[in-house]
């Protein structure tokens, strides 16, 4: 296992994909926790539970079956306020659908947050 933002997304669509009711993410880290909160807030998933096992810790996860496709972004592409509509054309299936995750200088947002707060950063995934 490289990235563990890779790793947690995957999880998610496979379990997804097999009509399960909930996910273990293991090993959890603070991008991986931005980055469902942010999933949850859009509806894609539901509860979210942080699992202290001494190590690295956990998320268990659970799932409403709304996620179509999920994937982490590799190489991360820096793009700018003005070019966020590019990478939208590029990774969601349309204008209304789905959202892009970035990493900006005022932390882990949606590709619409970052287009009115008129800032920039890094693709980090997306989720539909």
């Amino acid at each position: 296992m490289v990235d563990p933002l890779v790793n947690a997304l995957n999880t998610i669509l496979g379990h997804e994909k097999r009509h399960k009711k909930e996910c273990i993410i293991c090993p959890a880290s603070n991008l991986v926790g931005r980055v469902l909160r942010l999933i949850q807030s859009k509806g894609y998933i539901g509860e979210i539970e942080f699992i202290d096992d001494g190590r690295q810790g956990k998320f268990k996860v659970q799932l409403f079956g709304r996620i179509n496709d999920a994937k982490a972004v590799r190489p991360r592409y820096s793009v700018k306020a003005k070019g966020i509509e590019k990478y939208e054309k590029r990774f969601l299936p349309s204008r209304d659908m789905g959202v892009m995750i970035l990493s900006t200088p005022g932390g882990i947002v949606t590709h619409e947050d970052a287009k009115s707060q008129n800032m920039g950063g890094r693709v980090l995934a997306y989720i539909y």
